[in-house]
């Protein structure tokens, strides 16, 4: 009869360390959370010192009976849940739902699933980490408190069923922050020039880019300046100045954090944050390997640190020096800690747990997106233990009269960790024949080609763009950023197409009432200072009733307020003058998971529902129809003609009855200044003044 328990949170990762221990000990897993608050009420005690109410999750009842049945009959029992502020927490709800007080029972945790590091964990067995524990309950607690006491608010207020949350309202005002400075954006024009230099015994010209001139650089902004600068260099002679040959190191990269690794999985296998989550922690929790049995493939998967073990760093250039040569080992192990943000540097990175399993040699035994992750893991981690890869950079100035031009090239002259891991598919590029240029080299003006650009607006945000954000801004933590996306997503409040992040209309209204009503909840810098706070009660600093007895009187009166003053959101049955073609009723405004529709008042007797189309009061400038604002299939919105798709006219922004005095192009309205339509010309003036009061009046 086995004589030790090990509890851990799941089925799978209890299958893999029974493999690991012998027939004394019994595995079993918890599911997860075996307690919570309570879904039906608050579940804290705001009178009582803030103090939370927990209860048994429902469903929970058979698998704590079945826990309690094996703690009679253990002699000793080891709660092995994850290594985190959740998983201590989990520990800890167990040993109260299993009453281990009179038990002999120990907290054991290991930052990956392998024989070795299971076996250590027991030898190494601690009690409960109340700080850690204390770090997830505050969390928990101002998590509940701003939810459940937001949320019914925004019901009331706009539609029912949405929701608020620390983390989530400050990454939706994020996303609606970012969408606002798109729309606002006035391109600026600007113009390259390239002289097409031949050169004695090349085919190929050489390309020279302007640069300026004796004084300095030199920017060209109109295709007047350009013909300028043409006439001034019409004549001139080109000579070459000087080359200069440099060489350029390019370090390898850190090994992967959570935050780092769902932004290389979202640009290199498309995968959404909540994806990399799932498949990684199956690689942690364990998969079959021929020949070795069940394996956890890689190291804890939360984590924010960058810090690898000796041991880990030994093994790794052991086998780059067998399988690579010696001159591709890293001279010094590069992982630190980041001192410009708070890490929690509890563990390593996210790491192959046993480098001899290569992806290739075991990509039989994973699934497609298994192999694919795991291959990111092992490559980044093994390119972080190798050497710099070593560029020859090569650059001409070339003067012609007073003007400068410059020509360059760049070829790797030691691949290094690009041999394993090559982040942008880099390679040599450039002119291939400057290696032949000198300062007597002849050169003879060929062409020149002049280029319009206009400067590009800030991109919209991506799911791994907006998790480097949070991570940059402190907002969130390793474990946080995952669910977040996916919680305003699910919500509707953003879209996501073609992995960019798009604001919904029920987004903006969910933020424009948040940043109304509670301007602190949505304040960037102070989600990051309770965060903050959050680490100091983990480091054991701050008690943690005390963090959320700060934070609970001035958010109390911000709810009181917004209950009593907010104006409902105009989402009520507005009548509109379109008949129902089913009933004959005036059909009525309703809002529904992408924003607002047209709706038959007869519901439940006729469910005909129509898109609502809102006019602008603009005519289309294509067939001077009306141009009403539309939503994509997923609720982005547009500006498109009436008489679509007889009529393709369609515009992101709003376009205005002003013509372009230019090009005679529409304009669209950016802010307070009207910018044409046509992207050649970028014509640029102020709005009009009837045009603007009607805007601020609307708005």
């Amino acid at each position: 009869m086995p004589k030790n328990l090990v509890i851990v949170e799941s089925p799978a990762k209890a299958k893999t360390i029974k493999k690991f221990l012998g027939k004394n000990y019994e595995v079993m897993a918890s599911n997860g959370h075996v307690r919570d608050l309570p879904k039906s009420t608050l579940g804290v005690d705001i009178e009582n010192d803030f103090e939370p109410k927990y209860i048994t999750i429902r469903g929970k009842g058979e698998v704590l009976a079945a826990l309690r049945k094996a703690v009679k009959k253990a002699d000793k029992v080891y709660l092995a849940t994850d290594p985190d502020r959740e998983g201590e927490a989990i520990s800890w709800h167990l040993y109260h739902a299993l009453k281990l007080e009179n038990k002999k029972c120990s907290r054991i945790t290991f930052n990956e699933i392998t024989k070795s590091a299971v076996k250590d964990s027991i030898k190494h067995a601690r009690e409960i980490d109340m700080d850690l524990v204390d770090a997830q309950q505050a969390r928990r607690v101002l998590d509940r408190i701003v939810g459940y006491q937001i949320s019914p608010i925004l019901w009331a207020k706009i539609k029912r069923g949405l929701s608020a949350g620390r983390v989530q309202s400050v990454a939706l005002r994020l996303i609606c922050d970012r969408e606002e400075e798109i729309n606002l954006f006035i391109p600026q024009e600007y113009w390259t020039l390239t002289a097409l230099l031949d050169v004695k015994g090349s085919r190929k010209p050489l390309e020279a880019k302007f640069a300026g001139n004796q004084d300095g650089k030199v920017e060209i902004h109109s295709r007047e300046e350009m013909d300028e600068l043409l006439e001034h260099l019409k004549g001139k002679e080109f000579q070459v100045d000087g080359v200069k040959v440099s060489e350029r190191l390019k370090k390898n990269p850190l090994p992967f954090t959570t935050s780092t690794l769902q932004q290389d999985a979202s640009s290199k296998l498309n995968f959404a944050t909540q994806k990399t989550m799932r498949i990684a922690q199956q690689l942690y929790e364990g998969v079959d390997i021929k020949g070795k049995g069940t394996a956890g493939l890689i190291t804890y998967l939360r984590t924010d640190s960058t810090r690898i073990s000796e041991e880990a760093d030994a093994s790794a250039k052991e086998y780059i020096r067998e399988h690579y040569g010696e001159q591709y080992v890293g001279k010094a192990s590069q992982a630190k800690k980041n001192d410009d943000k708070k890490v929690q540097d509890a563990h390593e990175a996210i790491r192959p747990t046993d480098m001899s399993l290569s992806p290739a040699s075991i990509k039989e035994q994973l699934s497609r997106d298994q192999f694919r992750l795991y291959q990111l893991i092992w490559n980044r981690f093994t390119a972080s233990r190798m050497a710099p890869a070593r560029y020859e950079n090569t650059s001409v100035k070339i003067s012609a009269g007073e003007y400068r031009f410059t020509a360059s090239a760049s070829k790797i002259a030691f691949d290094g960790f690009l041999s394993v891991y090559n982040i942008n598919n880099e390679k040599s590029e450039g002119n291939g024949m400057i290696k032949s240029i000198d300062e007597e080299t002849e050169l003879k003006l060929n062409d020149f080609e002049s280029k319009q650009h206009f400067t590009q607006p800030p991109a919209h945000y991506t799911e791994a763009s907006l998790v480097r954000t949070l991570e940059e801004l402190g907002i969130g933590r390793p474990s946080t950023y995952a669910p977040t996306i996916s919680t305003i997503v699910a919500r509707r409040y953003v879209v996501k197409e073609k992995k960019n992040l798009y604001v919904t209309e029920l987004g903006e209204a969910v933020n424009n009432m948040m940043k109304k009503a509670f301007p602190s909840i949505v304040d960037v810098n102070f989600t990051a200072m309770m965060e903050g706070l959050l680490d100091m009660v983990e480091e054991g600093k701050v008690r943690w009733k005390s963090v959320i007895e700060n934070f609970y009187p001035d958010f109390e009166i911000a709810v009181k307020n917004a209950e009593k003053e907010l104006e409902k959101v105009k989402i009520e049955d507005e009548v509109t003058d379109v008949i129902c073609d089913q009933c004959g009723r005036h059909m009525v405004v309703k809002y529904g998971p992408y924003g607002k529709f047209l709706a038959c008042p007869g519901f439940p007797e006729c469910r005909n529902t129509k898109p609502h189309f809102e006019k602008v009061g603009v005519p289309c400038p294509l067939c001077g129809g009306e141009v009403v604002l539309k939503k994509t299939k997923k609720g982005r919105k547009y500006y498109g003609c009436e008489n679509n798709p007889e009529c393709e006219f369609i515009s992101w922004q709003k376009p205005s009855t002003v013509k372009c005095e230019k090009c005679g192009s529409y304009m669209i309205e950016k802010g307070k200044k009207l910018v044409c339509s046509n992207k050649e010309c970028g014509h640029v003036c102020k709005m009009p003044e009837e045009t603007e009061q009607k805007k601020a009046s609307a708005n």
